[in-house]
Formats: C-alpha cells, structure tokens, sequence
C-alpha cells in the first residue's frame, strides 16, 4: 500500500543519511555495536550461537526440545522477549532461542538478558 511504501522510503532515506542528519548511520553503527557485544558475551560464557555473525538475530542453540518450552516461560517470567524455535521447524537436536538486538537496547539491558540466560 502507498503509506507503507512511504514509510519504506523514509526509513531507506534516514539510513543513508538523505534526510540530512547522521542520525540513521548511528542506529546502524550501534546495532553493530550491541550484535557484537551480545554475541560474544554468550559465546565467551560457552553457548553455541549460530547465524552470520553480523546479523541482529541472534540464535542460541538450546539442543534439547525439552528445554524450549521452560526456556520461553523463564524468558516471559523475566519480561525478555524472545522466539524460540523447535521440532519440527528445526532438526530434533537443533531446538534454539532467537534473540533480536536493537540499537536501542542499552548494554544493561542486554547484561540483564545473559544474565537470565546463564540461571537458566
């Protein structure tokens, strides 16, 4: 539809800095910034994280189905918003959690996150 199209232009417009600020090349550069920090903070602690590692998605092996769903419900009880993805979307062994980082995420909130990840 034409707003939707719109709203497309306008964010393409303010990424590439055609509407005349920098404000669009700093959201980039800090979802850079907190895809990288987040990835590494789980990969350091031993979690075996999967996808391009500059992608704001970032999915966690959790290996057994049983874990998905207790992983879920412990994310939601700690309002963390996160996808979690099993068999049969996923090979038996392969069950993950689809983290999605946002430059507007601040380091203590993604802190906040591994931090219920690693009592889990």
């Amino acid at each position: 539809s034409p707003p939707i199209a719109e709203q497309i232009i306008r964010s393409l417009k303010l990424i590439m800095g055609l509407d005349g600020t920098t404000q669009g090349l700093q959201r980039v550069q800090q979802l850079a910034k907190n895809t990288r920090y987040f990835r590494q903070r789980l990969q350091e602690m031993g979690f075996i994280i999967y996808g391009n590692e500059n992608a704001s998605v970032v999915p966690l092996l959790l290996y057994m189905p049983g874990k998905v769903a207790a992983f879920a419900r412990h994310m939601l009880e700690k309002k963390i918003g996160v996808v979690v993805v099993g068999f049969p979307a996923t090979p038996l062994a392969e069950a993950r959690a689809r983290f999605c980082v946002s430059a507007a995420h601040t380091r203590e909130m993604l802190d906040t996150v591994i931090c219920c990840v690693m009592k889990i």
